[in-house]
This record gives structure tokens, C-alpha cells and sequence, in this order.
């Protein structure tokens, strides 16, 4: 599928700035949006909107399918009549400038279970319809989740895998029983899961008013701690047990010279093809109602994957195996017809990732904090590109640019300014320029390459288990010069007609009519 030329921002929504200790889908997100479109920008990429996990790490999530709590804006809450004003007072002190997720949790969760009692004494009766035929129209995987979610509370916190024997084999005795005994707790996880759809769509549809589409990101494999793997042992690798025979990760690379352990369940491709990738057409079904386009992470893994033994220490005890190839986009496609797909095709890529990339039409990413490394034939030099290409300066796992080129020996930070023409005192947007203007039809920008961060707003160190995902701008810091200066290098070099040329409608054929966002 091609894309038309544009541009945007990779941003989370935890990074935007609130009192409530994580950025929100409340008043700073529709701020955001607004900045987007005052810089010209298209699209806005996100990572996974799931339930964070281990490590607070949104790629770790407990569900495929789910939202995450804490992004639900409690002020939205109040506004509903499901909180009052001053049920949000006398909480921590949160930092402005990270996120605790251990703080958060616990004054959160306490409040959505707060708005779910007021709702079950009348308040917001006007959702009630709609969150019963939400119910309805998601059972299929949020029925098994809020029960997965509920479960995993009342065993204070434990992975699945350590519960009684009967509810981990979901004996269906063992299920009904539970359903039953705490079918008050499940509900109150429908009726979160039905609040941040509600604030996410409403989200959603701003932008997309606005001319702005929204990419979303697939992590190729699931956390074993998850409902997906809980409610479908039958599609991944496991034992009589139900424990994992073999576990996923990368080989030694640039970022670990063990490799990345990271501990998901393979799946089981063979049964997955006997029913048509069932799972997988259902699972980006449900990302394209919640985003425009999908991004999935790791491609690679669909040619070959990194397995590894359940006991090895490290990963570089694992090896490839084969993976479904194109079969599962084919099913993908005659169930959902043509779907807009870019594909995270770094790392370890041998010439079957690339054939697969080729057969399937995706556009592949390209780092400019890679392209320095070799000759001038490096594929991640602009010169070098494909118009089918999507062009980062970096990404979450990466430095931040200025981070990156302070850490570069003096050899190659004056190779990176020979290439660039620049003296790399701007070095950040010296790479966004050099972004825009390449030839790739798409370029994203991490939000903390615009304003000009150091590695103080780092997102995601891979391999590190603790501290990561936790950073947050601050109000003053989105402001409309850095709009202003993005929207002149995007008309500049044709990621955005100039205004006297603009002929009244957007390439991805939204409407730009206004709507007022429901917190203004």
C-alpha cells in the first residue's frame, strides 16, 4: 500500500504532562493533537495502548486487546459524573517530569473502582446502553480478560501459571465458579475497558477531524503473563501444563552481546495455520478500530525467529527457526481486504526478511542513528533510500539524538557533520531536516528530538529491567515555535502542500471540520 508523503511525531500518551502522575487521554492529550496540526503534521505514532507489564513496559502488556488503565483521564471522570472534584484530592506528590507506575497504580485504581460503584448507583445513566452493547460486541476477548485481570488480583499479583491447577487449565468447572463468585469484579473490568475505549475513540476522532491519522504498534509476540496466552494455550508452545516449552528473544547484537532474553511464548504457527490465523486476523481487526495504521514490531519473527530452551540463561543459546512467512498476511488480507501496515525491520535482517518485506509491499524503517556506521553504501544513509520507506531519526530503544551524537567518538561526529554540511551545534534538528528531506514518503519524529532532549528523556533502554518508560514533558515545553519552526520544514520539503496551495482536502481523505474536544 503507498503512502502519501507526510510526516509526524512518536509520542506516548503517558509522556504528556497532568497532576495525576501519568500523562492521560484528558485535556493535554487533545492539546497535543492541536500542536500536531498547528507543526503540519500527519500522523502521530504511538507504542502499544495495552496494559503495561513487566518492567512497566507497554510491550509486555496482559492483553493484545485491552486498554491501559492508567490512561483513562480522571478528570473526563469528573465531567461524567462518575467522580466528584474532590475525590481527586490528596493524593501523592507526583514528580511532573516522570512517571512512578507504582505510585500511580495505587491512586488510580482505587478511583475507577470508585467511578464503577457510582455507576452502578445510576451515575452517567445515559452510558448505559452503550456500555452494555459494548460488552456485547467485545465478549469475545474481553470476557476471558476482565475474568484473566480479576483472577490475577484476587492471587495477589501472581502470574497464571502459579494458580490452582483447575483455573490455569481453565477447567470450565473451575471458570464457572469464578465467573460467579466475583462476577461484581469482572464487570468492574468491562466497565474500565469501556471507559478508555470511550475517552480513546473520542480521542481518536479529533484527530482524525483534524487530518491527523494515528499509527499503532504490535508487538509480534505476547507476554506469557497475559489473557491472550491464559484463554489460547492451544496456539502457542506449551506443555501439558501449560507452561512454556520454549521462550522468544534476539541473538547477541549492538544493544547486548548475550542477546535479549525476553521470555514470550512462541507460538504454535501450525495450529494458528489450521484455523486460518484466526487469532492474529482478529487481533488487527481490533487494532483498525482503534488506529489508522499499524505498525508491527519485530517483522523479522514472521521470516524466522529467535527461540530459545525455557532453560537457558541467555539468549545466545537459542537459534532460528522458520516462521509462517506470507501466509499470515494473505489470510489478513482476504479477511480484511487491504490493510495500511509499516514494519519494524531492524536488527538481525537476512535476505528472507527482506524477500518478505518485498512480496508484501511494506514499507520498512530506517534509523539515521545507524546510518553512520560503515561506507557509504550503509542502507540507512538518505541517499540510499526507497521512496517505501519510513525514516526515523530515532526510536524508543534509541538515544535521543543529541544523547547519541554526544556519545560518539570524535571520528564519527565529524563524519555526521561532513554528511550533514552542519557543525552539529543544532544537532537534533540538523537530523530532522535531514529526515524530512529525504526521499522516504514517511518520517516520524520522536517528540524529544523536536525539543531538543538529551538522553534525561530517554524512553527505553533495551535490556535494562527496571527504569524505563517513565519520561514526561512539561506544559511549557510544547509550545508554538517549535510548531512553527516543524510546520516550516514540512511544507519545505513537501510533506505538506503551503497554505495557498492547499485544495481544501487532506491525502488521507479525513474531514477537517472542527469538533470541540469533550474537556475544553
Amino acid at each position: 500500500m503507498a503512502f502519501p508523503r507526510a510526516s509526524g511525531v512518536l509520542a506516548h500518551p503517558t509522556s504528556f504532562p497532568g497532576r495525576h502522575g501519568v500523562g492521560d487521554l484528558g485535556p493535554e492529550a487533545f492539546r497535543f493533537v492541536d500542536w500536531l496540526a498547528q507543526a503540519g503534521q500527519r500522523l502521530w505514532q504511538l507504542m502499544p495502548l495495552g496494559p503495561t507489564g513487566f518492567g512497566d513496559s507497554p510491550y509486555a502488556s496482559s492483553s493484545a486487546f485491552a486498554g491501559n488503565p492508567l490512561l483513562i483521564s480522571l478528570d473526563w471522570l469528573v465531567g461524567d459524573g462518575l467522580l466528584e472534584p474532590g475525590d481527586l484530592d490528596g493524593g501523592p506528590e507526583f514528580p511532573d517530569h516522570e512517571v512512578l507506575f507504582g505510585t500511580v497504580i495505587g491512586f488510580k485504581l482505587p478511583l475507577l473502582r470508585r467511578a464503577f460503584e457510582r455507576f452502578k448507583q445510576g451515575a452517567a445513566a445515559d452510558q448505559r446502553d452503550a456500555f452494555e452493547r459494548f460488552c456485547r460486541d467485545e465478549a469475545w476477548w474481553l470476557d476471558d480478560y476482565a475474568l484473566f485481570t480479576t483472577l490475577k488480583d484476587q492471587h495477589g499479583g501472581q502470574s497464571w501459571l502459579d494458580w490452582g491447577r483447575d483455573v490455569r487449565l481453565r477447567k470450565p468447572e473451575a471458570l464457572e465458579d469464578a465467573r460467579t463468585r466475583l462476577a461484581d469484579d469482572v464487570r468492574e473490568q468491562q466497565f474500565v475497558q469501556f471507559q478508555f475505549r470511550r475517552q480513546w475513540t473520542t480521542l481518536k476522532r479529533y484527530a482524525n477531524e483534524r487530518a491527523i491519522r494515528i499509527i499503532g504498534d504490535i508487538p509480534i509476540f505476547v507476554a506469557t503473563d497475559s489473557a491472550d496466552v491464559w484463554a489460547n494455550p492451544h496456539l502457542f508452545r506449551l506443555d501439558a501444563e501449560a507452561r512454556p516449552l520454549v521462550v522468544t528473544g534476539v541473538p547477541p547484537d549492538a544493544f547486548s552481546s548475550t542477546g535479549q532474553l525476553w521470555g514470550n511464548p512462541a507460538y504454535a504457527w501450525d495450529r494458528m495455520a489450521a484455523d486460518g490465523y484466526a487469532w492474529w486476523v482478529a487481533r488487527i481487526r481490533a487494532m483498525l478500530a482503534t488506529v489508522d495504521v499499524i505498525r508491527i514490531d519485530h517483522f523479522r519473527g514472521f521470516a524466522a525467529a529467535w527461540i530459545v530452551p525455557v532453560t537457558a540463561e541467555i539468549a545466545a543459546e537459542g537459534r532460528w527457526e522458520r516462521g509462517p512467512g506470507v501466509a499470515v498476511f494473505r489470510a489478513i488480507e482476504d479477511a480484511l481486504g487491504a490493510v495500511p501496515i509499516v514494519i519494524e525491520d531492524l536488527g538481525v535482517i537476512t535476505p528472507d526478511v527482506v524477500a518478505l518485506r518485498q512480496e508484501l509491499g511494506y514499507p520498512g524503517m530506517k534509523v539515521l542513528q545507524f546510518a553512520f556506521e560503515g561506507d557509504p553504501d550503509n542502507p540507512y544513509l538518505p541517499h540510499n533510500y526507497a521512496p517505501d520507506s519510513v525514516v526515523y531519526t530515532a526510536t524508543h530503544d534509541n538515544q535521543t539524538t543529541i544523547g547519541w551524537f554526544h556519545a560518539q567518538p570524535d571520528a564519527v561526529r565529524q563524519e555526521i557533520q561532513r554528511y550533514l554540511g552542519r557543525d552539529g551545534t543544532d544537532i537534533a534538528w540538523d537530523m530532522i531536516r535531514l529526515a524530512l528531506a529525504s526521499v522516504a514518503d514517511t518520517a516520524i519524529l520522536p517528540l524529544q528530538d523536536i525539543m531538543r532532549l538529551g538522553d534525561e528523556a530517554r524512553m527505553n533502554t533495551p535490556g535494562r529491567p527496571a527504569g524505563n518508560w517513565g519520561w514526561r514533558y512539561l506544559p511549557h515545553q510544547l509550545h508554538g515555535g517549535l510548531a512553527a519552526g516543524l510546520n516550516e520544514l514540512t511544507v519545505a520539503y513537501g510533506r505538506r502542500e503551503r497554505p495557498s496551495q492547499e485544495r481544501g482536502h487532506d491525502p488521507f481523505d479525513y474531514t477537517a471540520e472542527g469538533t470541540a474536544h469533550p474537556l475544553a
